[in-house]
């Protein structure tokens, strides 16, 4: 069986490739019985869409792969902890558990701001395990972030 930091890895793969795109680094990777069965990255600037972040992407092609909207057996790996949008898209989705690196204190609603996988209030919770390989996630952002300063852009 492997290992979160594994899948974590594969994250950050993804979270590259935005870079590389001059997206923000954020990579995502949904895995289901030690298989990796959907993967995305930020892609909102590319696709002029809000809702293009790396989790929903990566949701939306496990949920082809199994073609089921339930992702019940599934886990989500995710560089930056999920925003509002994402948090709710876990928790529509089913997925038991959730994996992310770095905090979010601006926008983070798994922990940081707001706790919505957790929340009892909700039909479905989520087991969330924060900081994995959180230096390494948190180097990519500051990275994009000192690039885009440094051209005048962000």
């Amino acid at each position: 069986m492997k290992s979160d930091e594994y899948f974590m890895r594969a994250a950050l793969a993804e979270a590259r490739e935005a870079l590389d795109q001059e997206e923000v680094p954020i990579g995502a990777v949904v895995v289901h019985e030690d298989r990796i069965i959907g993967r995305g990255y930020n892609q909102r600037e590319r696709l002029s869409d809000p809702t293009a972040h790396a989790e929903m992407i990566a949701i939306t092609a496990a949920a082809s792969e199994l073609q089921s909207w339930r992702l019940e057996h599934c886990t989500l790996y995710v560089t930056l902890e999920p925003c509002s949008m994402c948090a709710g898209g876990i928790v529509l989705a089913r997925i038991p558990r959730l994996v992310f690196g770095a905090l979010d204190a601006k926008a983070g609603a798994c922990v940081s701001l707001y706790n919505i996988p957790t929340d009892p209030r909700l039909n479905h919770r989520v087991q969330v395990q924060p900081g994995v390989l959180g230096d390494e996630s948190a180097d990519l952002l500051r990275e994009f972030f000192a690039r885009q300063r440094a051209l005048g852009k962000k």
